[in-house]
């Protein structure tokens, strides 16, 4: 699996810092060994499926665990992954594109960094567009690609035309938190890009990002005051594959009070 540690660990720290419930999202398998360095092998899909099982009988009444994946889109995969998400009762499935994969690169190769900033966008319009996942995942992921030459004002319109795109398709968005730690020292995306998504009544889920249990609820207060300023009122959280929205002044309660709780615990 493409993280330490097991799901019960991750339900743990989840449990101290306040959250109800976590969903898994480890990254799925791909055929003919596409990216096998960072994702699970196809045979060790069942084990997956067990050991979340396992943490949500563990933590019963205290954090509700439920399955989730990080679904790879690339073009030419689509029946393939179909198959694959019809194939379990997923609560979430979150679509990526990863612009730093090398089989990413050899499918769209290009010297001009602006030309493969704005493929990337088209494709994670393309993704949405495909009615198979739930959320785009960390939506300005190729900044970290090209970081020295990242100027989002350049292709403004690039990225406002997929917005545009996804929003016709009522897919959501995901606010990842764990873009603080990369070469651009940010969440993805970035401010402006969110309160376009805002305008275009685009749904926003949270997520950490969390390879290892002590970054499971990373930076949500923060990112939800970050969603505020930038005109959302809710998150949306899914369950069954459907959208139940939580208004952010509820969801920063809930955290504010679990941290006061901890800070206040002998």
């Amino acid at each position: 699996m493409h993280a330490d540690g097991l799901p019960t660990e991750y339900a743990e720290v989840a449990w101290k810092r306040g959250l109800k419930g976590m969903i898994v999202t480890c990254h799925n398998p791909m055929p003919d060994g596409f990216s096998s360095h960072v994702r699970m092998r196809d045979d060790q899909f069942d084990e997956y499926v067990s050991i979340i099982d396992e943490a949500r009988k563990d933590w019963l009444g205290r954090v509700d665990v439920r399955m989730g994946i990080e679904a790879d889109f690339f073009e030419g995969y689509e029946a393939f992954l179909e198959k694959q998400l019809n194939s379990a009762p997923f609560h979430f499935v979150l679509g990526s594109v990863h612009p730093q994969l090398a089989e990413y690169r050899k499918q769209y190769p290009t010297d001009d960094p602006v030309e493969y900033q704005r493929n990337y966008f088209h494709l994670l319009a393309t993704a949405a567009e495909t009615k198979l996942f739930d959320s785009i995942s960390h939506p300005d992921l190729v900044k970290n690609v090209t970081p020295h030459d990242w100027n989002p004002e350049v292709i403004m319109d690039s990225i406002h035309g997929a917005l545009d795109r996804i929003a016709a398709t009522g897919t959501a968005m995901e606010l990842n938190t764990s873009g603080v730690q990369k070469v651009i020292s940010e969440m993805n995306p970035f401010p402006e890009m969110l309160k376009a998504m805002a305008e275009r009544g685009i749904p926003v889920t949270l997520g950490a990002d969390a390879h290892q249990p002590d970054r499971v609820g990373d930076g949500y207060l923060a990112a939800l005051e970050l969603l505020a300023d930038c005109g959302y009122n809710e998150v949306t959280l899914f369950l069954q594959r459907k959208p139940n929205p939580i208004s952010i002044a509820a969801a920063k309660e809930s955290l504010q009070n679990a941290e006061l709780s901890s800070n206040e615990s002998p």
